[in-house]
């Protein structure tokens, strides 16, 4: 597909890489010519130097020949302009990055007036991910499929943990709750498990459930599984906003400290959230949180804006509080696997991989016909594998074929099927059924349809 992407920020420029390795005929547009010319001399691809709300600017994109053009600017104003004058301009599908939370309320009726295919806002995104994170501590991740009945959740095993030393294939005879282990990521080794897998000490582990029978799960493996009552922010940005909003509106409210380092912007969280603690100050600094109560925390949240800063914080006050968050925005910081591995850095949330995981499911969405069944797509495993959710249709070469008579590819797994608003763990007995959910677990990338997974 011929995709414009507006901007070569960190958005532009994750989305610009992810969508190369898809397999798109990729032209980037920016202000800066130096940084748009590193780009496209690095990833090879056609750049634009403009104005992206420029009629001429897009026209020289090729904006009427466009199948989708991206709007990730770093403003919210240019962002939906560019995409009004798209939609007049070319019949391509629109995609505008709105970060702004003055424009939270208005955004389905802009959405809908607008005709937009996709709004993104990467900081409530990563904001989304880290409430949910708060709601299950010993959580690493969590994905949620089936509009919300099922979650995957990856956790990490503990030398106590009674998982250890124990095959999957004997689960049953040490846990009673209803999981099926999706995928097992061990040092830098990602398995698709069979029932032969035998779990070891220190393996993150990514787990499939319904939200009672995860938390049965955790009783059994003794793991945290209640939602933190108070939380320390270091960073009062957007992020940190969303965070503050969400658990001050949650029924059971947490008790939250922000620390952040510019005077304006304090008063105006100060302004915003009457019940929250606001403190001036600098949150690199140890002994200012120290003093401020960080030791007392049940979850530390590193929101700096520096990827560097919130990876060393989250380290110092790894022992301090039981759960610690920070944000990274650098995708390649997920790389080195002995980084995202390592217990002592807690929980790592990427807005950039969120974004380009919904951005990469709405493409690869539109490039099938009008009945398109991938509901949900998730790079998992530093991405190394691939979670998706999937409608099953009416298809003779589906539906009602045990799996154990299913040519599937290799390294693929049906994690689970969710029928009626029941969870299945299927066995090789089991079938799909039209209407039926399915979760998908691969390492083979590029699933675009739920056929994608036979040989």
């Amino acid at each position: 597909m011929k995709i414009i992407i507006l901007g070569c920020g960190k958005v532009g420029t994750v989305l610009a890489e992810q969508l190369i390795l898809e397999g798109h005929d990729i032209t980037v547009v920016d202000r800066n010519e130096k940084v748009l010319r590193n780009l496209c001399a690095r990833l090879d691809i056609m750049g634009v130097t403009g104005n992206s709300a420029m009629l001429d600017t897009l026209i020289e994109a090729g904006v009427r020949e466009a199948d989708i053009m991206m709007a990730v600017t770093d403003s919210d104003e240019i962002n939906m302009l560019s995409c009004l004058i798209a939609k007049k301009e070319g019949h391509c599908q629109t995609v505008a990055r709105v970060r702004d939370p003055e424009y939270e309320k208005e955004l389905n009726y802009l959405q809908n007036e607008m005709n937009l295919g996709l709004v993104i806002n990467p900081d409530k995104m990563a904001a989304h991910e880290i409430i949910r994170l708060l709601n299950f501590p010993s959580a690493l991740q969590i994905e949620t499929f089936a509009k919300g009945q099922v979650d995957m959740i990856k956790m990490r095993l503990n030398a106590d943990s009674p998982l250890c030393n124990v095959a999957l294939s004997d689960l049953s005879k040490h846990i009673t709750s209803n999981v099926l282990i999706a995928c097992v990521e061990r040092g830098d080794e990602v398995l698709i498990p069979s029932g032969k897998t035998v779990l070891l000490e220190g393996d993150a582990i990514s787990f499939i459930a319904s939200a009672r029978e995860a938390v049965t799960f955790c009783k059994e493996c003794k793991l945290e599984y209640a939602p933190i009552r108070n939380a320390f922010i270091v960073g009062g940005g957007k992020e940190g906003y969303y965070i503050a909003s969400s658990l001050q509106n949650n029924h059971s409210k947490c008790d939250v400290k922000i620390v952040e380092i510019d005077e304006e912007r304090c008063k105006f969280l100060s302004d915003a959230f009457p019940d929250v603690t606001v403190i001036h100050g600098d949150g690199t600094n140890r002994n200012l949180l120290l003093e401020e109560g960080v030791s007392g925390a049940e979850a530390f949240i590193a929101l700096t804006g520096n990827d560097e800063e919130n990876i060393i914080m989250s380290m110092l006050n790894k022992g301090a509080t039981p759960k610690t968050v920070h944000n990274i925005t650098k995708i390649d910081y997920l790389d080195p696997v002995h980084f995202v591995n390592n217990p002592a850095v807690g929980s790592v949330v990427c807005s950039k991989k969120i974004v380009a995981d919904a951005v990469v499911r709405f493409v690869r969405a539109l490039e099938q016909s009008s009945d398109a069944n991938m509901e949900k797509l998730y790079t998992i495993a530093n991405g190394r594998a691939e979670a998706a959710e999937f409608l099953v249709y009416d298809e003779p070469e589906l539906v009602g074929i045990p799996f154990s008579k299913m040519n599937l590819k290799e390294n693929t797994l049906v994690a689970a099927i969710i029928r009626k608003k029941e969870m299945i763990r299927p066995t090789g007995s089991d079938c799909m059924k039209s209407g039926d959910r399915v979760i998908i677990i691969t390492s083979n990338s590029g699933l675009r349809d739920l056929r994608d997974i036979l040989r």
